[in-house]
């Protein structure tokens, strides 16, 4: 009998193994909202120590080279759940409180195909692809939401946290940021003290999420408010940092990663969790102190450069990703829905996408990345630049610049309008942008322009007034 039951327990215990080697990988995706490529100690800032961000990157490869759908919200934010471009799904620029556009619901994401795969799907933080209901997550493949519709500065308070009394302010007739919990709204937030309980409260939740009992694998996609101003650090972080409120913030969003790895570690979830950091776009850098670094890369947010577009992406899954490594292939927004769908075994969407799936790569079986090329668009649909390899081509245009002088303590400083001319630029030896090289390479002008050609019939081009073949509506709020 002893033999028998010991027989039993090794078969049990060998099932029990195979069956957790077998089982889909959980997936979060941690976002971050103007987050430059320079804030955080693994892609080089200074002042402010990140060691969670250090031993995430410790645990993960660290690509370099990973862009955004386009420089601002809602556009980056549809890319990432839809692996489409945002023009292509009618979602470019960013969605304000009047704003009667929303995200397609007949468009799948990434959270839809995970949940049809039999995934417990949820989501915290910040949404921006739909103002209200039947437009918010829940309507889009999550279980479950908490969180706000859109950025925590679209509210009717100024920077010096007053009221706005110029009623020909746009912000004079916004409502107080409203909270929802699913479609109801549960709460309103109008002062800069309700704004600082955002970090420790989402993180309080997404910790909850991994430790309740899962009978079936998960995706938790957090998205934190912050690094957006305005920049509202709780009293635990306050003052801490030695660079203000934005070094406070950074320390802040720091500590919610690592209580997300501890969660995860306590309830043995990291092997079999597919975890993920990176940001919406780069830094408003007109808010001077108040905001982050691109990392040398030239402008930031808003603008097709690559401050605007590059910024911080590492992938941690023990045992499938290689740990403590760095990637520099081309990979964008775009790639990380079929490239999750290929590790868990979900199906794509059924209309066209143009992401690339990228798990040979991350699981070293190929060295070379599926992309190698990326279309700049911002403006509506305004294809502004192209990059081919380690070509860059930017076509004339107008651009935002943060050339003048920075604000300081919470107020912008002024974003001109500048002229742009056509330029190419050799991102492996000019990362900065700053030396153009057309004259040199003719050929690579050529073979470029033939590429924006390609993307102007798909895609359609604004500068040039052509309206792209295979594009999809929005959905129109009534």
């Amino acid at each position: 009998m002893k033999r028998i039951l010991t027989i039993l327990s090794f078969i049990l215990f060998v099932s029990v193994k195979v069956s957790a080697q077998n089982s889909p990988p959980n997936v979060i995706i941690i976002l971050m909202d103007d987050m430059g490529y320079g804030d955080i100690e693994p892609y080089g800032m200074t002042g402010v120590a990140t060691p969670n961000f250090n031993e995430l990157c410790a645990e993960s490869t660290r690509f370099t080279q990973f862009n955004v759908g386009q420089p601002v919200c809602t556009a980056s934010r549809a890319s990432l759940l839809t692996g489409a471009y945002p023009n292509r799904i009618g979602m470019a620029g960013v969605l304000l409180p009047g704003d009667k556009r929303a995200l397609n619901p007949k468009e799948e994401t990434l959270a839809s195909i995970l949940k049809k795969n039999g995934y417990e799907t949820a989501m915290l933080g910040k949404w921006h692809l739909g103002n209200k209901a039947p437009y918010l997550p829940i309507h889009y493949g999550f279980d479950s939401f908490y969180g706000i519709p859109y950025s925590q500065d679209i509210w009717p308070i100024d920077h010096d946290s007053t009221r706005v009394q110029d009623q020909k302010d746009i912000r004079y007739d916004w409502p107080a940021v409203p909270v929802y919990n699913g479609d109801t709204q549960v709460d309103s937030i109008i002062t800069m003290e309700e704004q600082s309980k955002f970090t420790p409260l989402l993180t309080q939740k997404a910790v909850s999420f991994i430790k309740k009992k899962h009978d079936k694998p998960f995706f938790l996609y957090l998205a934190h408010p912050f690094p957006h101003v305005p920049l509202a650090p709780s009293k635990q972080f306050k003052g801490k940092s030695g660079m203000g409120l934005f070094g406070d913030v950074i320390m802040e969003l720091d500590w919610s990663l690592g209580e997300i790895m501890n969660a995860l570690n306590a309830k043995n979830l990291s092997k079999n969790t597919i975890l993920i950091v990176t940001s919406d776009n780069g830094p408003w850098l007109n808010y001077g102190d108040n905001a982050g670094s691109a990392g040398g890369f030239r402008e930031g947010k808003s603008t097709s450069f690559d401050g605007g577009t590059r910024v911080p992406f590492m992938v941690r899954w023990p045992g499938k990703v290689k740990a403590a490594d760095v990637n520099s292939h081309l990979i964008t927004s775009m790639d990380i829905l079929p490239t999750i769908a290929a590790a868990t075994g979900a199906k794509l969407p059924k209309n066209r996408i143009d992401g690339k799936n990228f798990l040979p790569l991350w699981e070293g079986k190929t060295k070379e990345g599926p992309r190698n090329l990326y279309y700049y668009y911002y403006d509506g649909n305004t294809l502004r630049a192209i990059r081919y390899k380690h070509w860059k081509l930017v076509f004339a245009h107008t651009s935002n610049s943060y050339k003048e002088l920075h604000g300081i303590n919470g107020y912008p400083g002024k974003i001109v309008k500048v002229q742009e001319p056509m330029a190419l630029y050799d991102l492996a030896h000019d990362p900065g942008e700053r030396y153009d090289v057309q004259k040199l390479y003719p050929e690579i002008v050529k073979q470029l322009e033939k590429f924006a050609e390609t993307a102007r019939e798909d895609l359609g081009d604004g500068l040039q007034h052509i309206k792209g073949k295979n594009t999809r509506p929005a959905a129109v709020i009534q």
